[in-house]
């Protein structure tokens, strides 16, 4: 209705609920993870796998992909969570390496050939997602309902918890709060979330590669991220919008200087907004109303 073709806005609403996933992660909790596209890219491989060779439905390889994205999660969030800054980071980075390993040499991933013709089927058996304009109102739906998750995880009791870690931890433990607990718990959902992002990448594009789960796509949600604003809700969603718009349009004129030209962008908005897109917005509009 718009003129967007429908698989672009998909890809660009898939990066969008990673960016958001990593955000509730970064922005709310305070924890920067090097590795998040550990889930995202072997998540995307579960789904592939569960839907193209075990002919599973959409629906039961998304879940598939989002639990098995949990799971890992809880399993690095038990050798993380107790570290923090850039000890908390690098251990994240080697883990999500690990992954990265695993995939290049497990079968079921196909090498650096990738998991390729992953058909989408028919969401419950009884719709078919053949048709774009289908399978785009299906990506919508659930992005919608995770990103008002997300806004009601941030605004509930628990996500006030997350804020206050963020903002002065030795407090937090004096008031008693089981920190590590809280760390964990923001961790694996936040790991779900990004899980779910990679096997709907999946069922859009209908492949999986190694790009998945490469620690260049680690960089990326942090860019989309920190583009848009840290610690907004719709920051990371502006954030993936402009990161993925520049690829798609950029990379048949530029070709490899599209990185060039985020990075050129990436650094002027760290100079000259250092909130983020959204956040630099929300503060001059904070000064404004006290002003009057």
């Amino acid at each position: 209705m718009i003129g967007l073709y429908p698989v672009f806005l998909m890809k660009l609403l898939c990066f969008a609920l990673f960016a958001c996933a990593f955000n509730l992660l970064l922005g709310f909790t305070g924890l920067l993870s090097f590795g998040h596209a550990a889930f995202f890219g072997f998540a995307a491989y579960i789904t592939g796998h569960t839907v193209k060779v075990m002919q599973w439905t959409p629906e039961l390889g998304l879940l598939a992909g989002t639990a098995v994205a949990a799971l890992l999660g809880l399993a690095f969030g038990f050798v993380a969570i107790r570290r923090q800054g850039i000890y908390f980071a690098m251990i994240t980075l080697a883990l999500s390496q690990m992954i990265f390993f695993v995939c290049l040499q497990a079968p079921f991933t196909y090498g650096e050939d990738g998991l390729q013709g992953v058909l989408r089927g028919k969401l419950f058996g009884v719709l078919s997602l053949v048709d774009d304009r289908v399978m785009y109102y299906l990506v919508l739906a659930i992005f919608v309902a995770c990103f008002a998750g997300i806004v009601r995880i941030v605004t509930s009791p628990f996500g006030q918890v997350l804020k206050m870690i963020r903002e002065n931890e030795p407090r937090a433990v004096s008031l008693g709060y089981n920190v590590d607990r809280y760390k964990l718990l923001a961790f694996v959902l936040s790991a779900a979330l990004s899980g779910l992002a990679g096997s709907l990448k999946t069922l859009v594009m209908k492949f999986a590669t190694l790009t998945d789960v490469h620690w260049q796509m680690s960089g990326e949600v942090i860019l989309m991220s920190l583009l848009g604003g840290v610690g907004t809700l719709l920051g990371p969603v502006l954030g993936a919008g402009i990161v993925i718009s520049l690829q798609d349009m950029l990379a048949d004129k530029v070709g490899e200087w599209v990185t060039v030209i985020i990075g050129v962008i990436f650094v002027l908005c760290v100079l000259a907004f250092r909130k983020g897109i959204v956040g630099e917005l929300l503060a001059w509009l904070e000064r404004r109303r006290a002003r009057s």
